[in-house]
């Protein structure tokens, strides 16, 4: 199966949480004051958010009035086209350029899938040529240690850790300097998802942050939050703690296969600005992709 279809077949719950409850409103009735306020709801319950939501009705009703808005399809145009320019703007994907070794700094709570998005992403750098080094920052976890480890051996990667319950901003010290001296391509630094409270887990991630700008000027190169799309309106509030603390880069959004919340991808995009720069669909290492807005959209409206 394609990507394409792997894609549309993951957001069959989001489909039917949004552009079919949209079919439904305008199906056999005419575009006024009621439909569209039905749609400014319906837009809000598919975790769309309030921002993005705004924005999208404002544009239909300028349209309605110019008239160019008179039918489902129409309106369903002006959907896609207003969805696919709140993802785009500032869109980047994750490439590993301009430093070596690159950093990537992976954060977010337990639960949402990120050891494993991690190994993903070695994986996909390994098959492209490069050197990659994982570091095992979540000490908090002796199974994260472990889990980290396998995804090293199944990605060809290179591994450090230090023991349980130890600093993990000396495991990102060793790594980095590891791979400098061993002359890597890319360090992916994993983190720990809870601590007993979350400012201390913030204070943690802050310090890792330090240490990194410490032994490597104007690293990390890549702060990126993994999130898991099933959480919805929870996700939104995961990225605001993480980037009011410690500025992320890019978002994964994970599980978008299980859930029919994928509308806070929109919401992530219009109310912080930090663009998703991986998806994940499924379980296999090529099920975590590179987000491309426009495919996104189409495979939700077709």
């Amino acid at each position: 199966m394609g990507f394409f279809s792997k894609l549309k077949e993951s957001l069959v719950k989001t489909r039917k949480n949004l552009v079919e409850k949209v079919e439904a409103i305008f199906t056999g009735r005419k575009i006024d004051e009621t439909t569209i306020d039905e749609l400014e709801e319906t837009l809000i319950l598919a975790d769309v958010g309030t921002k993005a939501t705004a924005d999208i009705i404002e544009s239909i009703k300028q349209k309605v009035k110019k008239g160019e808005v008179n039918d489902i399809y129409s309106i369903k145009e002006v959907l896609k086209n207003e969805m696919i320019n709140i993802l785009n703007s500032s869109n980047g994907n994750l490439s590993v350029s301009g430093f070596k070794p690159f950093i990537i700094l992976a954060v977010g709570v337990n639960g949402v899938g990120k050891t494993t998005t991690i190994g993903k992403i070695a994986s996909r750098f390994t098959s492209e040529g490069l050197s990659v080094l994982l570091a095992a920052g979540d000490t908090f976890r002796a199974a994260g240690i472990e889990q980290l480890e396998i995804w090293a051996r199944r990605s060809n990667s290179q591994f450090i850790a230090h023991q349980k319950g130890s600093d993990p901003a000396a495991v990102a010290y060793d790594a980095i300097v590891a791979a400098k001296s061993r002359g890597l391509d890319v360090v992916i630094i994993d983190t720990a998802g809870r601590l007993h409270t979350k400012t201390n887990l913030m204070e943690e991630l802050k310090k890792i942050k330090r240490t990194i700008e410490k032994v490597m000027p104007g690293a990390p190169h890549e702060i990126l939050l993994v999130v898991d799309a099933t959480t919805g309106q929870n996700a939104l509030r995961q990225a605001q703690m993480f980037n009011d603390a410690i500025g992320i880069t890019g978002i994964a959004l994970t599980k978008l296969d299980g859930t029919a919340k994928g509308g806070i991808i929109f919401a992530i995009k219009k109310e912080l600005g930090i663009p998703v720069k991986l998806i994940g669909v499924g379980e296999g290492i090529e099920d975590l992709r590179d987000f491309d807005p426009r495919e996104f959209v189409e495979a939700l409206f077709s």
